[in-house]
């Protein structure tokens, strides 16, 4: 659980990083240093946004029945895969249009509103969201393994979350230079492969609560071969559980939505990383820092940057 939420903390928390970089990196170059206070406002209140989020997934679920917990674990799980799906695809398909945009919406918030707090909701909808992401997919992971170490599973988002804000002030301040391509495409990969197990435990859910018919139907069933606890393999096991759902007794509907779902969003991403679809994602050597796009750049290529690869 350590590894697979750290991933996850720092590919959506790294993508909030740069958000609040390019708005950080605007602010400076429009010489409105006096809102910086704001923005580290509506970053704040963002935050609290998937903290609410996790207290009612966590302890809001407890009062239902069995079958209602189970109906709303395979919906949430299924919600979350589609809204981190659909964020990688976004990311790749508007990545060279995302520090543009941002600048409109602060350049049109600022003569609006001189007193600049238009930047807190745009910080709040920006962070906001990443946040909601991660506590869905966070949850759906956590509720899927089979063993959940509550410990484990809060120092791997922790971790993650710290990495990607050292990251992403290391890349504001020109300090680091990344590949962003392939970054979010090693990241998105690794996010789809989770995707996959996750749809396949919702549907599991969905069956346990009679929604969707087959729970007694398996597909194959190797529970006999798992070693034991005391095994040195045993760990190999929970780490492959803890990352990607593995289902040593899938029925054969979950198996079915796991490859439903693997094949043609896995295909299309590696279309889109390889730039065979819309909106190619910026290579590491057109995408500086915020805090360089913002001000030592010249124009002509101040255009075709973009934090976020």
């Amino acid at each position: 659980m350590f590894v697979a939420n750290l991933l996850i903390a720092l590919r959506e928390g790294f993508e909030a990083s740069l958000v609040v970089g390019i708005i950080a990196a605007y602010l400076v170059k429009a010489g409105r240093r006096d809102l910086m206070s704001r923005l580290w406002i509506g970053v704040g209140l963002a935050a609290l946004i998937p903290l609410g989020v996790g207290a009612i997934l966590t302890w809001g679920p407890k009062t239902l029945t069995f079958q209602a917990q189970e109906i709303l674990g395979g919906g949430l799980s299924l919600v979350a895969v589609a809204m981190v799906t659909w964020m990688i695809f976004w990311m790749g398909k508007n990545s060279r249009e995302l520090k543009h945009d941002i600048e409109s919406d602060l350049t049109r918030s600022l003569q609006h509103n001189g007193s600049g707090w238009g930047v807190v909701w745009i910080a709040i909808l920006a962070v906001g969201r990443e946040g909601v992401e991660t506590a869905l997919f966070i949850w759906a992971t956590v509720k899927s393994s089979v063993r959940t170490s509550t410990f484990q599973t809060t120092a791997g988002v922790l971790v993650g979350l710290a990495l990607a804000v050292v990251l992403g002030w290391a890349v504001y301040r020109g300090a680091v230079r990344i590949n962003m391509h392939r970054f979010f495409a090693l990241t998105g990969g690794f996010l789809i492969l989770v995707a996959a197990g996750i749809v396949s435990y919702g549907i599991g859910d969905l069956q346990e609560a009679g929604v969707l018919p087959g729970i007694m139907t398996h597909a194959w069933d190797y529970s006999a071969a798992l070693p034991a606890s005391t095994s040195p393999i045993y760990w190999l096991y929970v780490v492959l559980v803890a990352m990607f759902q593995v289902n040593l007794a899938p029925t054969v509907l979950q198996t079915i939505a796991w490859w439903v779902y693997l094949i043609p969003v896995m295909g299309l991403f590696i279309a889109q990383v390889n730039g065979k679809l819309p909106g190619r994602a910026v290579r590491a050597q057109d995408a500086p820092a915020p805090g360089t796009a913002a001000g030592s750049q010249p124009p002509a290529e101040r255009r075709t940057a973009t934090a976020t690869g």
